[in-house]
């Protein structure tokens, strides 16, 4: 419960700071813009190295699952 209540908080102190200062808020809105645009790049390069990541994974896991099956199917024979 105090983590829903604190997370309440954080977030409409978020949305009082990007609000403008005529709708009693601190202005921040363009401040925030120029900030999203320098780090949306940085955040995309690091959400395709984990898609990457987790494709290599997947392919690994295929890989073995296949040498399960005919380790288990020459078991079997």
């Amino acid at each position: 419960m105090k983590a829903i209540i604190i997370g309440l908080i954080i977030s409409a102190a978020a949305v009082f700071a990007i609000l403008p200062r005529e709708c009693f808020g601190l202005g921040w809105g363009g401040d925030v813009l120029v900030f999203l645009r320098g780090a949306l790049p940085v955040i995309a390069i690091l959400i395709g190295l984990i898609a990457i990541f987790i494709g290599i994974a997947d392919i690994k896991d295929r890989a073995e699952a296949k040498r399960e099956a005919k380790k288990d199917e020459t078991a079997n024979n």
